[in-house]
């Protein structure tokens, strides 16, 4: 941090100022996020005990939900509990630190829903060779690959923080920390670091979104080749990760690619796809997999019934 910083703790907004408002937002958010917790948890224990879903598909969901779970926990306990508070307030380290997880697990998340689309395109496209390209090896290193381009993209959106000085005020208008109502609170330009970070973050989104769309584009052309019920399976499928697409990189380049303001819209944007999107998800993918939902109730039966195979 800038030496000639003095402020040492922030104070959040939050969503709303009535403390009625909020006592009803905590009393909605809390269920939300333990239903994240729980769903994704619930997918991740499933893919790792049910040979039925031992798959590269499967793999990828069962870290996608891991990345859900940290990414909304970055956020969402915090968030939930100032609900209660007076004052919200957060140290500026604690503030560069969950700026540090949110980009980091946001990253990540966009690169294993790259990796899925991928994994969906040689499903498709290349059948017959599908177990050969994706390899055991091959996935790990996708994954690998998704948590190191969060990591360096964090570290440029850390490198570009740690560098403003922050004078006062220390009041932040939003219910996180996050890059641009923290530049509001430097006392400096901030041009070209927001500039840095429309590249770093707003194009990275659009370039992805673009290379997702492209992907799924030339799925559904291929899908002409396949039978009827192949189609109906292929369709299922790329529907969940479509709509999976659609929910995250929706808000993500609302709020990224355009100037930021103090709007109420924007932060309830953002409660969208920081506590709402990461329940939504195993939902999303659960009931449209049928291989999901008979492995849920194999498990279910063995809870049931614990003498049986």
């Amino acid at each position: 941090m800038a030496s000639i910083s003095n402020v040492t703790e922030l104070i959040f907004t939050g969503l709303f100022q009535d403390p009625a408002v909020q006592r009803v937002c905590f009393v909605v958010f809390l269920p939300v996020y333990l239903a994240t917790v729980v769903g994704n948890g619930l997918i991740i224990l499933m893919v790792s005990i049910s040979k039925s879903l031992d798959s590269p598909m499967y793999f990828f969901l069962s870290y996608l939900s891991l990345v859900e779970i940290s990414y909304s926990s970055t956020v969402a306990p915090k968030f939930i509990t100032d609900l209660l508070a007076k004052i919200k307030t957060i140290s500026l380290e604690g503030c560069l630190a969950q700026i540090f997880f949110f980009h980091f697990f946001g990253v990540a998340e966009i690169l294993l829903i790259v990796v899925m689309a991928y994994d969906r395109y040689v499903a498709i496209c290349k059948p017959l060779h599908y177990m050969n390209i994706m390899s055991r090896q091959l996935c790990h290193l996708l994954v690998a690959g998704s948590w190191l381009g969060g990591f360096c993209h964090t570290i440029i959106q850390i490198l570009v923080i740690i560098q403003l000085p922050f004078c006062g005020p220390n009041v932040i208008d939003h219910y996180f920390c996050d890059l641009q109502p923290l530049f509001k609170l430097a006392c400096t330009d901030t041009f070209m670091e927001g500039v840095i970070v429309l590249a770093n973050s707003g194009l990275f989104s659009v370039f992805s979104f673009l290379i997702l769309v492209s992907s799924y584009i030339v799925i559904l052309v291929n899908l002409r080749n396949h039978s009827a019920e192949g189609r109906h399976k292929a369709l299922s499928t790329c529907a969940s990760h479509i709509t999976v697409v659609i929910l995250f990189f929706g808000p993500a380049i609302f709020l990224y690619m355009r100037p930021s303001s103090t709007f109420t819209e924007d932060k309830l944007v953002a409660v969208f796809y920081t506590v709402i999107t990461p329940m939504l998800n195993p939902i999303i993918y659960t009931l449209r997999n049928a291989e999901v939902k008979i492995a849920i109730r194999r498990l279910w039966s063995k809870k049931e019934n614990p003498g049986r195979e």
